[in-house]
């Protein structure tokens, strides 16, 4: 199992380890190796330095979440429009080749809805070979007049269709386009190391105090994981292209 899947397991499991990072820095503070005043102000600017590294690590793994949604939008947009031009297209084709491949296309876009928008990944499979069955059936609906025939406007559709079978590779590259297990960790590890500072260079136990770090990064942690996850955060990617085009190809 992913954690980085579910968000909320994400801002638990986050908030519980970097308030007990720094629970133990102020054990080790009280219990084992006090700081000295003396000492204060370079542990100050070691503080200082981790805090700002770790805020830089929290902006970069959002930009980099943010570009992999806007990457998934833009795609779905793609598909939507590789689809619709399709469809059009196939009016090119003998009439009872159109026809087939016109109502294919109008069951392939209500696959694609589907994928967008379920959950279950028993589920998804289902769906990725039910999508799988229509390519192969679009490609074979569109081949045999091609080659028969290989005139410039049959060209155009065989095109077309090897778009919008593309189309599909690129929306799935999207969707396994995650930030990286090492970035997560790095951060992780950054973050336990701040919050262990801030327990060790506190004047007293002030569990209040411990508290608004933890908080506040794995609100952090939860937000870049929600729009990471295409799936199972609350901020997913609505098909409303392929929506629209579903409605409208339905009422032709």
């Amino acid at each position: 199992m992913n954690l980085m899947n579910f968000p909320l397991l994400v801002l638990a499991f986050t908030f519980v380890l970097l308030f007990l990072a720094a629970y133990v820095g102020d054990l080790l503070r009280n219990k084992v190796l006090p700081l000295r005043e003396d000492g204060r102000e370079d542990f100050s600017v070691v503080l200082g330095a981790t805090l700002t590294l770790l805020a830089l690590l929290i902006g970069f793994s959002f930009s980099m979440a943010v570009s992999r949604y806007d990457q998934r939008k833009n795609y779905e947009e793609a598909e939507a429009n590789a689809i619709g031009t399709e469809y059009v297209r196939a009016d090119l084709l003998p009439a009872r080749d159109a026809a087939r491949v016109q109502d294919l296309l109008k069951n392939y876009v209500d696959e694609r809805v589907l994928y967008y928008t379920t959950r279950s990944q028993q589920r998804l499979a289902k769906i990725d070979a039910d999508t799988a069955e229509l390519q192969k059936e679009l490609w074979s609906a569109v081949l045999p007049g091609a080659a028969a025939q290989p005139t410039p406007p049959l060209a155009l559709v065989v095109s077309g269709m090897n778009d919008v079978l593309n189309s599909q590779g690129y929306t799935q590259a999207a969707w396994w386009n995650r930030i990286p297990i090492a970035a997560w960790g790095l951060m992780a590890a950054i973050a336990i190391c701040c919050n262990l500072l801030i327990g060790y260079g506190a004047h007293q136990t002030n569990r209040r105090i411990f508290l608004i770090v933890p908080i506040a990064v794995a609100i952090a942690f939860f937000l870049i994981s929600d729009i990471d996850s295409p799936r199972g955060g609350l901020i997913l990617v609505a098909p409303q292209n392929l929506l629209s085009l579903s409605q409208s190809l339905r009422s032709q």
